[in-house]
């Protein structure tokens, strides 16, 4: 059956009903419509363009896999592995025969979950191919659901993927946006796979929250506050964004020392140095 996913931002849209006049994730305020105007692909437009999946390790038990050349946001999915089973978390917006071998190559995938809904991808072409492994979607973004007809999984809160790999609503990007906590990674001292929720920066020593990234609008102190709150029960040393963006060591203090930083600068606090 063939489908279509806006060129922009790669999120597949369903095939059972006719193409809207324009993407409605990239309408949001937080992404954007071209210049040019909504533009739609299929995966086998890509493919015979010439577009590949490429996977590289990013640690024992973490592959990272993108797409070359870029196509729509540029995120890269992270494969994590477990006795249990993997997890497919963030999936790019292409799949063909070569990825899902390259996926599968890790163990049994045992569910696909995006950290918000612009990471959504072909995540229902991905369980199909897979499968049909569950999506796991958080209850507070189904709205943001284009396509339905998977197996999705509602969650909220607080889910067990697999024993030591848990995903935690955090909201602020989006009211469902959630991060990935592995506690076995990062040679057993864990990691954090955040998407846009936490933002690892440049500098590698901290992290950003913001409510629209390409359209840079920030997030409130309260709600930067309530984030921080909420993860520092997680024990942690790396954070992983979701493109290739990397807080190596001393994650926990990057991301309290940041959420400070970020709350005092929306609060006025250092007004004076501007």
């Amino acid at each position: 059956m063939l489908f279509h996913l806006c060129a922009t931002c790669g999120v597949e849209q369903d095939p059972n009903t006719p193409l809207p006049d324009e993407c409605a994730i990239c309408a949001d305020e937080r992404q954007y419509i071209p210049l040019g105007g909504q533009e739609w692909t299929t995966v086998e437009a890509l493919a015979g363009a010439g577009y590949r999946a490429v996977k590289h390790e990013v640690e024992p038990g973490l592959h990272g896999l993108y797409v070359d050349p870029k196509t729509a946001i540029g995120q890269q999915s992270l494969v994590i592995s477990t006795p249990a089973g993997s997890l497919l978390w963030d999936p790019i917006g292409f799949v063909d025969a070569a990825a899902v071998d390259a996926v599968a190559a890790h163990g049994p995938v045992i569910a696909v979950a995006g950290s918000h809904p612009h990471m959504f991808g072909v995540q229902t072409q991905w369980s199909k191919a897979l499968g049909d492994v569950p999506i796991l979607v958080a209850d507070a973004d189904r709205s943001w659901l284009a396509r339905s007809d998977g197996p999705i999984v509602f969650w909220s809160g607080t889910h067990e993927v697999a024993p030591g790999l848990t995903l935690h609503q955090i909201g602020g990007h989006f009211p469902g946006s959630a991060v990935a906590h592995w506690r076995d990674g990062g040679d057993g001292r864990g990691v954090l796979l955040t998407g846009d929720g936490v933002f690892p920066n440049p500098d590698r020593r901290t992290v950003s929250f913001l409510r629209s990234y390409p359209n840079r609008l920030p997030l409130s102190a309260a709600v930067v506050r309530r984030i921080a709150d909420q993860l520092s029960h997680l024990e942690f040393d790396r954070i992983i964004g979701n493109f290739d963006n990397v807080i190596d060591h001393d994650g926990r203090e990057a991301l309290a020392y940041s959420a400070t930083r970020h709350c005092a600068w929306v609060t006025g606090e250092f007004d004076h140095l501007t």
